[in-house]
């Protein structure tokens, strides 16, 4: 038996092809593990080509490995697959000789049957979680029909493509009977899901499925596209107590010459307009958005007003990426005019700001009462999430309790004291409240 070490680099999306991958594997016997110092006969090295710095990441890390494999005592193969590998094959394999074999995100049957010599017929049937098990990624799409001027998806993943709703199900219900307690929806643009497949755009049908049919104590939506959003969505979010009240919707700017230029698809007036219906629909509802500063043109006023945008909508969860030209754009052929020192200092401003902000609102949560998912143990105390946070991306809730908790279940928490990031709370009971809770007794 080999033993294959998966590494993961970028985005879920990422996450949840590598996961695939391990399935298959498995199925053929393959032992697999995700864990970048385990020792394996094959390492395969998962990359993003997304932004600058996600492509430095995964460079390094490939230069790691292959300095790894150097030192060995024994032969260790080298793979590279994703993003970064679609984009530049030739390039990696001329500047690093220790990579053994390279496949783009087009050919995961290829690098599967060559590992394990079987063939696959779907690619999406079998899974390994790499996960906690209490959550997982459900991947609803591949591709992007979007054009936005900066972004090099399209060109990497190709165009959209829809996964059968009854095969969606049909997934959530195996992950759900595997231990699976959140789902957490992905794609490049979970809005568009269905306008290939079915002619129209039909995310609010699956969420529905799935807060019926899937068995998932927690739904929650990322990845959400505000041009053309479909608003039967947020009936659905209000409808299904299963579905988080939680959007990740990234809005990248507010200047309306600048989305235009981006080539979003939607003005500051309908930007706004937009937010206004989703708090009004979906009362309670938290908002997680990503912003891009420093594009080519943006001028200290346009920052100034996404600046003060960000000010006035007192987003629940933020974060700021700076601009960086990625080859075939087109924003690429654009001037690159704002400084690197600029932009990281316009990103700093918007994270100060933003940290103000969540000391606010966190402070607000005190004393109050909150279910919270429990994630892992972590020194003396257990540490979790809230129904408006997402895995790896946003709050965590350091919890203290007088019973015995579980990683992976439910309890309800009363906070004892806030921070701009994260929360202190004391465990009181399970939740949802059950004949469980006689266990702490």
């Amino acid at each position: 038996m080999i033993k294959v070490n998966i590494i993961t680099l970028g985005c879920s999306k990422n996450t949840v092809d590598s996961e695939n991958v391990a399935g298959h594997l498995r199925k053929q016997g393959v032992d697999v593990v995700f864990d970048k110092t385990e020792r394996a006969d094959v390492v395969i090295v998962n990359t993003c080509g997304f932004i600058g710095d996600a492509k430095e990441e995964s460079v390094n890390e490939i230069l790691n490995q292959a300095g790894r494999k150097r030192r060995a005592h024994k032969l260790m193969k080298l793979i590279v697959c994703g993003c970064l590998a679609q984009r530049y094959r030739d390039e990696l394999k001329s500047e690093i000789p220790e990579i053994d074999a390279i496949y783009g995100v087009h050919e995961w049957d290829k690098m599967i049957s060559d590992i394990a010599t079987m063939q696959i017929q779907n690619f999406e049937d079998e899974r390994l979680i790499s996960t906690p098990q209490h959550y997982a990624y459900l991947k609803i799409a591949e591709g992007c029909n979007r054009r936005c001027s900066y972004c090099a998806i399209p060109l990497i993943r190709g165009k959209f493509v829809s996964r059968p709703m009854e095969d969606l199900i049909v997934e959530a219900q195996q992950l759900v009977r595997e231990g699976v307690k959140e789902l957490i929806v992905i794609a490049q643009d979970t809005t568009y899901y269905g306008v290939d497949l079915y002619g129209r755009q039909r995310l609010a049908d699956l969420l529905e499925q799935l807060a019926l049919h899937s068995g998932a104590t927690w739904i929650r939506l990322h990845y959400a596209y505000p041009a053309s959003f479909p608003l039967d969505v947020l009936d659905v979010m209000a409808k299904y107590r299963n579905i988080c009240k939680y959007l990740d919707i990234p809005l990248q700017h507010i200047d309306t010459e600048i989305l235009r230029s981006m080539s979003r698809g939607i003005d500051e007036q309908g930007t706004l307009q937009l937010l206004d219906t989703i708090r009004a629909k979906v009362p309670g509802i938290r908002l997680r958005t990503s912003l891009m500063v420093g594009y080519p043109g943006e001028t200290p006023e346009q920052f100034q007003r996404l600046f003060d945008f960000v000010k006035t909508q007192r987003f629940d969860r933020l974060g700021v990426f700076t601009y960086s030209a990625e080859e075939g754009t087109a924003s690429a052929l654009l001037p690159d005019d704002v400084p690197q020192e600029e932009k990281e200092h316009r990103r700093e401003a918007i994270m100060l700001l933003q940290e103000k902000i969540m000391q606010e609102k966190n402070g607000q949560l005190l004393d109050c009462q909150l279910p919270v998912l429990i994630d892992r143990r972590e020194g003396g105390f257990w540490v979790g999430r809230t129904e408006f946070d997402s895995p790896e991306v946003d709050e965590e809730v350091t919890v203290d309790s007088h019973f015995p908790l579980k990683k992976g279940n439910f309890y309800s928490v009363v906070v004892r004291d806030a921070f701009e990031y994260d929360l202190e709370a004391e465990a009181v009971d399970f939740w949802p409240n059950t004949d469980e809770s006689e266990t702490k007794k």
